[in-house]
């Protein structure tokens, strides 16, 4: 759940006064109000100058919490949720694909793992291209490290279309260019900015499928994370789980795609394994490790983790220099 710093430009309540009072009983985050006794705080609010105000922030966030349970839905709701609005995008890589049975799944959050110049980058750069241009679909692409090219995507993208009318092909191209928006995002803080507002925009759209949001890219998520997770306090964890709540309750209640990308650090054994910790490894529904060797243009990905395949299960595919 969300990080209560994140909840103050919509909820004006929820000020600096009355995260500092929260802070100084380790409560950080909507999650953490969930493990606290709530009548407690609310007489530890009582002797302080401002307790009307603090108690109405309690209730507030009472309310955010009340407001984000979901209604129950049967097997056969879900089932039909499934077939009617989470589909498959395609990856952009035809190998890749048959891997994951059609592509990145929408409702899910798909994690690409893998050390640098494996070609995370280069796969995010390549479906964020193949969602705008054969599923006309919006795509909003959170770039952590200046690494978003439109010179790339372009490129992708005349690579993707077949039209051989130059003019017709321009007004696609540039249809499916400004299909797409990328957000420069260097701190946690700015992305939970981004996603609110994202989450408020979804809940206004027009129901037009060609017109929607299909694929949200986060590169990197362990560049925003990985700073806030030192030190002894548990601030950096809340936090962390906080952002996979938010991106895992996109991809659920507005049928995204989520994918965003992960660095290794070393394992026992001297083998890689993804950074961010086991806390971090419940989140993603599907984990993916890539890996190329240097200067081949032939990747590698292997499933990690998935809900409906084995882990272990691999394939090559070529990605295209630019």
């Amino acid at each position: 759940m969300a990080p209560l710093k994140s909840l103050e430009r919509q909820y004006p309540i929820i000020d600096s006064d009355f995260q500092n009072f929260c802070a100084s009983h380790s409560i950080f985050s909507v999650e953490d109000f969930l493990i606290h006794d709530l009548y407690e705080l609310t007489a530890l609010a009582e002797p302080h100058p401002t307790s009307d105000r603090l108690k109405e922030g309690i209730t507030q966030v009472l309310g955010i919490i009340d407001n984000q349970h979901q209604p129950w839905l049967n097997g056969m709701e879900l089932l039909e949720d499934a077939l009617r609005n989470k589909r498959f995008l395609s990856t952009g890589f035809e190998g890749f694909d048959l891997l994951l049975r059609g592509g990145f799944r929408e409702g899910q959050l798909t994690e690409l793992v893998g050390p640098s110049s494996s070609g995370k980058t280069q796969c995010c750069l390549q479906a964020a291209a193949n969602v705008s241009v054969k599923h006309m679909g919006r795509v909003v692409y959170l770039d952590t490290g200046n690494a978003f090219s439109p010179q790339r995507i372009a490129h992708f993208m005349e690579q993707i279309s077949d039209l051989h009318f130059k003019q017709a092909k321009d007004k696609i191209l540039q249809k499916a260019m400004s299909s797409i928006v990328c957000h420069s995002v260097f701190d946690i803080f700015a992305m939970f900015d981004l996603l609110f507002q994202l989450e408020c925009d979804l809940r206004s759209q027009i129901d037009n499928r060609d017109y929607l949001v299909r694929l949200l890219i986060v590169d990197s998520i362990s560049s925003l994370i990985t700073p806030v997770l030192g030190g002894i306090g548990s601030q950096g964890r809340a936090l962390m789980i906080s952002a996979g709540y938010l991106l895992k309750k996109l991809a659920h209640e507005h049928n995204i795609a989520v994918l965003v990308t992960n660095h290794t650090v070393g394992g026992d054994g001297g083998f890689c394994k993804p950074a961010l910790g086991e806390s971090w490894k419940s989140i993603p529904h599907v984990r993916l490790m890539l890996s190329r060797n240097h200067g081949s243009s032939i990747c590698s990905v292997s499933i990690l983790k998935h809900p409906a395949m084995a882990s272990g299960k691999a394939t090559e595919f070529v990605i295209s220099e630019f």
